[in-house]
């Protein structure tokens, strides 16, 4: 059997986790919100109607390829890409090639974040891999103009943070729906968390601050992890609709 992702990868450690997946969702959201591409999320209605569940079929469609086999998961990005090729067709126009490459580099620059946050720091092998498995991911949807190895996607990843973000209408309206679909205390811990795992840029546009309550609550947290119910207080802050999803995310690594 062939895997897309070998067993033992430190890119399964990364996704096997819901804690890892919250934050990597959690930086995603922020800089989702300041993408000059988030037109084509509200373009669909999907986004302002549900942006938690818009979000984690992102992150969820991003799972499943890691932990398919090679042929399921090379099916999967044709989905992806077919599914985008049809709001084109819609729309009468093309996604830009940024657009695609910005959700891949997030995906890869918050998978560093959050698991550097929560466990320790990633060797360099180990981002090289992280990196590797992600770019195979833009391979597969026929997105042109990826780097070509690590070093590459750092000065790329920085162009980008510079170039293709921006505060908008849709960056007020987007925070102004996760605040309505989250209730008031998460949405606090979800700015909290942003503060201390996003990139400077997406900070300063975002005007978020200093994220000094999450370095309080942390080391508590991860104490509570080893004492065996850290889960049972994560799982006690999600809200009822997702609660089950992000449970699932949580898986046992062979």
């Amino acid at each position: 059997m062939k895997w897309f992702v070998n067993e033992g990868s430190i890119v399964r450690e990364i996704w096997g986790k819901a804690d890892t997946i919250l934050f990597i969702f959690a930086g995603a959201s922020a800089e989702f919100a300041l993408n000059k591409s988030v037109d084509w999320l509200y373009f669909t209605g999907k986004l302002p109607a549900d942006p938690l569940g818009r979000l984690f079929s992102t992150v969820g469609y991003a799972r499943q390829i890691v932990f398919s086999e090679h042929d399921d998961a090379m099916r999967a990005i044709h989905q992806i890409a077919s599914i985008h090729q049809g709001v084109e067709r819609s729309r009468n126009a093309r996604i830009p090639d940024s657009a695609y490459r910005d959700v891949l580099f997030m995906l890869i620059d918050y998978s560093v974040r959050s698991f550097e946050l929560l466990e320790r720091k990633l060797t360099t092998a180990e981002k090289e891999e992280l990196f590797t498995v992600f770019r195979a991911v833009g391979e597969g949807m026929g997105v042109p103009g990826l780097p070509a190895n690590l070093r590459a996607w750092e000065r790329m990843r920085a162009e980008h943070l510079q170039e293709n973000l921006i505060e908008s209408d849709f960056t007020i309206d987007l925070y102004k729906q996760y605040r309505k679909h989250l209730g008031w205390y998460r949405y606090h811990l979800l700015r909290s968390v942003q503060m201390r795992i996003v990139p400077d840029r997406v900070n300063e546009l975002l005007g978020l601050g200093q994220g000094w309550f999450l370095d309080l609550i942390l080391p508590v947290y991860k104490i509570s992890r080893r004492m065996g119910v850290g889960a049972f207080l994560r799982n006690m802050l999600l809200p009822e609709n997702y609660k089950m999803q992000v449970i699932d995310l949580d898986m046992t690594l062979h």
